[in-house]
């Protein structure tokens, strides 16, 4: 996957001139016969649009999706889409969900102006008692809210506002898309009306490294909202904060569990260093490895899970949840529509709550750097660092390789236990 030879794709997201030498070297290329191909794609289409979803998947675990048609194809990945519906079904739904977004847009626009505007704020508008701040300035493009605020909900949006923009501005800088502030604007619109609607997750800093791919794949702002919708309804949980507790740590749970079944050896010793819990990993969890890969490589990597994670029901379980528990999983012919990751677990007879395949991904980054963790490190900060210098050095396809045989490891163990 990585020889020399196939097409140089860097220019579908180009990097600044000035942050050349500091971005991760990009190590996916597309090749002929193994990347999902734009002809190859379409091909994947009947005449009126049911979509030949198990090729489509062969595909993409073999070897990617070519950047030119990413964004289409996510929706799909995601349960965006059902494959089983027609060009016409799908048109009146994107149609729906267009007028949808836009209306929520509008709701937020009404309560802040700059939504919807092409600007957006790094300072707050609002005092966190819900009072009018004193002065207007040039960071806040002129808008501050003039009048007490008291519903609290709409308080709590307020103020979290400039948080979202702080963020935008430190959301993928390097790349040449991010020079323009209406894109940044649109991330910032896309995060805010998000958080708006989710009050009970609300905005959590990493949300925007997530959403960030959707902006620049997918030129339809609502189409960009509603891939990201459906890649959070896989992570949202992680972003879920109390005043104890952090959600991600029940994947870094399971982590644990993974690490101390299938490598006890290092288990014990992480434990050892204090390293138990596995907080060095949240970051790898929360984002997804966007730190760890070039852009292209993360993405990569995005939709390799994704299609081995795919599960057939994921549209209908999204749009008619009340269904779910009608949904035909041990169907036989069934199986072969379901991604490679997914597809053990239903074979298995355990398709209820699972860990997720990026667990074993970070359980396979461990794994690569055993043997220097159990020599190196003594300490949290020695972890911490050998694990830093895996950016740009990581394979996504050997990485979901070697995360599918801990996979099997893991399973054999569990059930003799």
């Amino acid at each position: 996957m990585w020889k020399s030879g196939g097409e140089d794709l860097q220019g579908f997201y180009p990097v600044r001139s000035e942050c050349q030498a500091d971005v991760p070297r990009t190590r996916f290329k597309s090749r002929a016969g193994k990347t999902l191909s734009a002809r190859r794609w379409h091909a994947a289409f009947t005449e009126d649009g049911h979509l030949d979803m198990e090729r489509v998947l062969r595909r993409i675990q073999r070897g990617g999706i070519h950047p030119s048609i990413k964004g289409e194809v996510w929706e799909f990945l995601l349960g965006g889409y059902d494959p089983d519906s027609t060009f016409e079904e799908r048109s009146r739904l994107r149609n729906h969900r267009r007028e949808q977004y836009y209306a929520w847009k509008e709701e937020c626009r009404q309560m802040v102006p700059l939504v919807g505007s092409g600007k957006f704020v790094t300072m707050a508008v609002v005092q966190e008692s819900g009072e009018p701040l004193e002065e207007s300035s040039v960071e806040n493009q002129g808008w501050l809210v003039k009048d007490a605020v008291t519903d609290k909900r709409v308080l709590q949006w307020m103020l979290v506002l400039s948080q979202i923009g702080l963020d935008v501005v430190r959301t993928d800088r390097y790349l040449c898309f991010y020079e323009s502030e209406s894109n940044q604007a649109r991330l910032w619109d896309v995060l805010a009306i998000y958080t708006w609607l989710n009050p009970d997750i609300g905005y959590v800093q990493g949300m925007n490294d997530i959403c960030s791919p959707m902006i620049i794949l997918l030129e339809d702002e609502a189409g960009a909202f509603w891939c990201f919708e459906r890649a959070m309804r896989r992570l949202r949980e992680n972003f879920r904060t109390t005043a104890t507790s952090m959600g991600v740590q029940t994947q870094l749970g399971m982590l644990s569990q993974v690490i101390k079944t299938v490598d006890p050896r290092l288990h014990q010793h992480l434990e050892d260093l204090d390293g138990g819990e596995y907080l060095f990993a949240i970051r790898m969890l929360m984002v997804l490895f966007r730190r760890e890969f070039s852009f292209l490589d993360a993405l990569y990597l995005w939709e390799l899970m994704w299609a081995m994670e795919y599960n057939p029901n994921l549209f209908a379980s999204y749009e008619q949840p009340e269904n779910r528990s009608n949904m035909s999983e041990h169907d036989p012919r069934l199986l072969k529509k379901y991604g490679k990751f997914e597809r053990k677990y239903v074979k298995s007879g355990h398709n209820e709550q699972h860990n997720t395949l990026a667990v074993f991904v970070v359980a396979s980054v461990l794994e690569t750097k055993n043997k220097r963790l159990l020599k190196e490190a003594k300490g949290l900060d020695d972890v911490v660092q050998i694990l830093g210098d895996i950016a740009g050095n990581l394979d996504a396809r050997k990485a979901c390789k070697e995360a599918l045989k801990i996979h099997e490891k893991f399973l054999r163990k569990a059930n003799r236990q």
